[in-house]
């Protein structure tokens, strides 16, 4: 196991999915009386977890009362996934039963004057989600095997990345077939209604003329 070395392919990808890896974590202000949302496109089967909280603005002293705010997450049908009302800070998991964007949106009662709320949110996808401490402690394995186990789900990730894409593009060339084959039709129809008008402004001026004994 010590001289183990992953073939630079499999290197290669995990790179890249490292560099493109399924986490967000912001810091972002909430004013009162405003909602900001914060959308992620999550693929089917896939894990997903976040927190948030209310940063302190007075570190060191209670959390004003009036930091409070509301939490929603909705699936891209509109279904409720985690919902948080006047909290301070919450933590939600889940296992996506639909593909596309979920939507967590945080919004602040209204304050007079107005307040500023800051507040921090990450939000952790696919692979990142895993807590992968409580994987080796469960499992009981070293350090290389927790490394191959980690090796090994991130090619799986891959792998079932791919197969998604490949099930988009599919979607995509259906679609592109479809709207193709509309407008095939729509230009035959538009082409029979102008000849149709053409053949029929030529029959009405053949018979004006002839009624007008011009012919």
């Amino acid at each position: 196991m010590a001289g183990f070395r992953a073939p630079p392919l499999v290197l290669a990808m995990v790179v890249v999915l490292s560099l493109s890896s399924p986490a967000r974590s912001l810091r972002f202000d909430l004013e009162s009386g405003h909602t900001k949302c914060v959308a992620e496109d999550i693929k089917m089967e896939a894990m997903a977890v976040g927190k948030y909280h209310v940063v302190n603005p007075s570190e060191g002293q209670p959390l004003p009362d009036s930091h409070k705010i509301t939490v929603r997450l909705t699936s891209p049908y509109g279904n409720n996934i985690h919902f948080g009302d006047q909290v301070e800070s919450g933590n939600f998991a889940f296992t996506s039963t639909e593909a596309g964007d979920y939507l967590a949106c945080f919004w602040a009662g209204d304050h007079k004057p107005p307040l500023t709320i800051p507040v921090e949110f990450e939000w952790k996808t696919g692979m990142a989600a895993k807590d992968w401490t409580n994987v080796a402690k469960k499992g009981q394995i070293d350090v290389m095997e927790l490394e191959l186990k980690k090796l090994m789900d991130t090619v799986q990730s891959i792998h079932d990345e791919m197969f998604y894409l490949r099930g988009r593009e599919e979607e995509m060339q259906d679609l592109n077939r479809a709207t193709n084959s509309r407008m095939a039709w729509f230009t035959a129809l538009s082409l029979l209604i102008c000849l149709s008008v053409a053949g029929l402004q030529l029959w009405h001026l053949k018979t004006f003329f002839e009624r007008k004994k011009l012919l």
